[in-house]
């Protein structure tokens, strides 16, 4: 008989794993080796690899038997050789039965979140719901409390929540006795899923309610308030509890996450907590130098523009950028300078600007130090 491999080797992990660690190392290679995965020419070494990672897993997920096998090696845990208490068996199955029950849902594709209700049936959480809404620049800076209309569910009127034709009534599920599951030999061992008859609910409506076409509940809608922090930002959610679809066989409700979407600003770019934009100055402005009025989201601002500004040139005005929601303190407004070249010009404006060029060129590069520049570099490329 070939000798076992060592646990730590079966799974894929150091001597000195953590509990979750042996956890996640089993669960995928369950999923990989599992049978029902493993058909054909294959099957048969799947399945061995499949039972030797269970071996593994029972082992190392009992804090005894691993301490056990730490010490001693596999004649620490072997039943025959006395040393381990219990073996492979009633003393490790939980931790083993926990683990594939967490995969149990992966391989047979099982609603998540489904445990036991009170009667035996499959209780499920409901599923989330996602809503788009759309907010001003200003509304995102500031905050807002505002109203919504999601759709919600109520209990039939018609047939007092209990789905069937008002008359009848539901009846036990012959598939599952009611329990909402079933069992299947699934290898070597029985596996518990969902009733397909049922899907979980242990009961069959022979003739369904109408109104509702046997769901016990109808959709309507319902008004909800909804209080949007001061700072939050494109692409964040405000995560309403509760909200979402209803569960399955009495679980808890889903929950519903509003989504943000900034409209697009006339004047403004956001750039985190930090705002941009771009103010147009006359030529004579920008020559000249003087003060300006710049906007701000909460109001208006000056700065000062110094002789011989130039198109591009940015000014910072601090703390007059948006307060995000996890920060201490506002950002800033980048005003980024375009000077503005005259259009439609009349003769007399023309022959000014001819008279001004004029001028200009007879004092020198002094006027133009960036045309020398790049004059200068120009010459240098084709040397």
């Amino acid at each position: 008989m070939a000798s076992k491999r060592d646990y730590y080797e079966v799974l894929g992990v150091a001597k000195n794993a953590t509990e979750d660690d042996i956890k996640k190392a089993y669960r995928k290679l369950a999923m990989k080796y599992h049978p029902d995965r493993n058909q054909g020419d294959g099957a048969k070494k799947a399945e061995e690899q499949f039972k030797e990672a269970k071996e593994a897993y029972e082992m190392l997920s009992d804090a005894q038997k691993r301490a056990a096998y730490d010490q001693y090696g596999h004649a620490g845990v072997d039943p025959n050789m006395g040393a381990g208490r219990g073996g492979p068996g009633a003393e490790g199955f939980g931790g083993f039965a926990e683990a594939f029950g967490d995969i149990f849902g992966d391989i047979f594709g099982g609603q998540g979140g489904g445990r036991r209700g009170g009667g035996g049936q499959q209780v499920y959480r409901g599923s989330d719901l996602s809503y788009a809404m759309e907010i001003s620049l200003e509304e995102a800076a500031r905050g807002k409390e505002t109203q919504i209309r999601i759709p919600s569910w109520e209990g039939c009127e018609t047939c007092g929540g209990s789905g069937a034709k008002p008359g009848t009534s539901a009846k036990t599920c012959g598939s599952c006795g009611g329990s909402g599951t079933v069992h299947m030999r699934q290898g070597f061992f029985s596996i518990q899923q969902t009733c397909p008859h049922c899907h979980g609910s242990g009961k069959i409506i022979p003739d369904p309610c109408m109104a509702c076409n046997g769901q016990g509940k109808v959709k309507k809608q319902k008004t909800l308030e909804v209080k949007i922090p001061a700072g939050i930002n494109e692409g964040m959610r405000i995560r309403s509890a509760g909200n979402g679809e209803p569960g399955v066989n009495g679980g808890p409700s889903g929950d519903l996450y509003i989504e943000i979407r900034i409209k697009q600003h006339d004047l403004f770019e956001r750039d985190g907590d930090d705002l941009h934009c771009t103010m147009p100055v006359s030529m004579v402005t920008a020559a000249l130098g003087g003060n300006i009025e710049v906007p701000t989201l909460g109001g208006k601002a000056e700065i000062e523009l110094p002789e011989g500004t130039q198109h591009g040139k940015t000014f910072r005005l601090r703390g007059k950028g948006i307060k995000g929601v996890r920060s201490s303190y506002p950002g800033d407004l980048y005003c980024h300078i375009a000077v503005e070249t005259p259009v439609k010009l009349t003769e007399h404006q023309k022959k000014l600007l001819k008279e001004l060029d004029e001028s200009l060129k007879k004092g020198g590069e002094r006027h133009s130090p960036n045309a020398k520049s790049w004059t200068d570099r120009v010459k240098d490329l084709f040397k």
